[in-house]
């Protein structure tokens, strides 16, 4: 039995429903910050993931993938010397991710709370909170594996990656600016999600000596941003340099004024004959009516009533 592909075109009072929920098609198409973010850290684990079937493959220990190309020259090394000779990764770590767990809970949060974030803020400050949350929890990870003891024997071989710190300041920014804003969560209920980012902060301060060390101090180190961003934002501190960041500046023509300055006696001179030019009018218009004007002498009365 043939079918007819038409079938519904043919209808014209058909209309095949929308599909409800999100749109994976419109959302890839976007070009705003949210959505590129979203897309750089799903291809670079996309990249990485098939790079390990295919050293798989070929038999090749995946750990020389991991270890020593992708973790060596894309984490974050917390020893200074190495970070100096590999000073991008203080960029690339918080898009890096390689294990699926990783990145699906990362970038769920970045998902729920960046659209909650740009209820109130546009998209340039998203960009700003992720890049710089995760310049903070890089410091502050490097600061802590440099000064404490407890640090010190993993100091050498550790490594930080992942974008949570980006995401903790976006979160900790949303948190501190809209206190009140209350989530609906599933086995919890409604909670305001200032509690909620105190929680993590709490959460992540008792984790600090576990064995993600390096994880939880950069969690927050990126919360401490976004505190500091809601704060400033609120006070009055718009962050206008990164906002006209790359933007061509409004370009305003000169006007010059080659009137020479007249001094008083010419001022009453010419105002005395504007005068007498009036006078002249108004009793043409006695005598003959506004109708026997000429356009000249109309213009000369339209400019006199508008001083």
């Amino acid at each position: 039995m043939a079918i007819n592909n038409n079938f519904f075109s043919d209808y014209s009072g058909y209309n095949p429903p929308r599909r409800p929920g999100f749109d994976f098609k419109a959302f890839i198409k976007r070009r705003d910050p949210f959505a590129m973010l979203l897309m750089i850290n799903i291809i670079v684990w996309l990249t990485i993931m098939v790079f390990k079937v295919i050293t798989s493959l070929y038999r090749f220990p995946e750990e020389m993938l991991l270890q020593g190309y992708i973790l060596e020259f894309f984490s974050l090394p917390a020893e200074t010397n190495q970070l100096l000779s590999r000073f991008w990764t203080l960029i690339t770590y918080m898009f890096l991710h390689i294990d699926l767990l990783h990145i699906l809970f990362n970038m769920m949060w970045f998902y729920w709370f960046g659209q909650i974030f740009l209820q109130y803020f546009n998209q340039r400050m998203l960009l700003l909170n992720y890049i710089a949350g995760g310049l903070s929890g890089a410091l502050l990870y490097i600061l802590a594996y440099n000064v404490f003891p407890f640090f010190s024997d993993a100091l050498m071989s550790a490594k930080l990656l992942g974008a949570s710190a980006s995401v903790m300041g976006i979160v900790a920014a949303t948190a501190f600016y809209v206190p009140n804003y209350t989530l609906n969560l599933l086995f919890i209920g409604k909670i305001k999600v200032l509690y909620l980012a105190i929680l993590l902060f709490v959460l992540d301060f008792f984790m600090i000596t576990s064995n993600n060390s390096g994880g939880h101090l950069a969690h927050i180190g990126g919360m401490l941003w976004g505190l500091s961003f809601a704060r400033l934002y609120a006070n009055g501190f718009k962050f206008k340099w990164f906002n006209d960041l790359g933007r061509p500046k409004p370009k305003f023509k000169k006007v010059h004024n080659n009137k020479r300055p007249v001094d008083d006696d010419q001022y009453n001179l010419n105002k005395k004959q504007e005068q007498e030019k009036i006078d002249i009018i108004l009793d043409k218009i006695k005598r003959s009516g506004y109708a026997s004007l000429t356009s000249a002498e109309r213009d000369i009365l339209f400019k006199a009533s508008k001083k």
